[in-house]
């Protein structure tokens, strides 16, 4: 949520936006216990707010069980053809 010039819902405002990343799977990864941040992250279009664990290695689990969710178990949307006339 906290970045240098750009805080992490405006960086997601900035994705639902843009025709070319407005459908992209979105989860944020944070240390923010704000109910307002898990409120305002799923208003603006995330499709997962994770807590992340202080600790290293309850860390490193938690990527790991979320990188084999989204990429085993998920099921994207399917991709949209560009550039041809159905």
């Amino acid at each position: 949520m906290k970045l240098p010039k750009i805080d992490g819902l405006g960086v997601l405002r900035r994705v639902r936006a843009d025709e070319r990343t407005r459908r992209l799977s979105v989860v944020i990864l944070t240390s923010s216990k704000e109910e307002t941040d898990v409120n305002s992250s799923y208003n603006l279009g995330a499709n997962s707010f994770v807590r992340k664990p202080v600790d290293f290695d309850q860390f490193i689990d938690a990527v790991r069980h979320l990188s084999l969710y989204w990429l085993v178990t998920n099921e994207p949307p399917p991709r949209r053809e560009t550039g041809r006339n159905s």
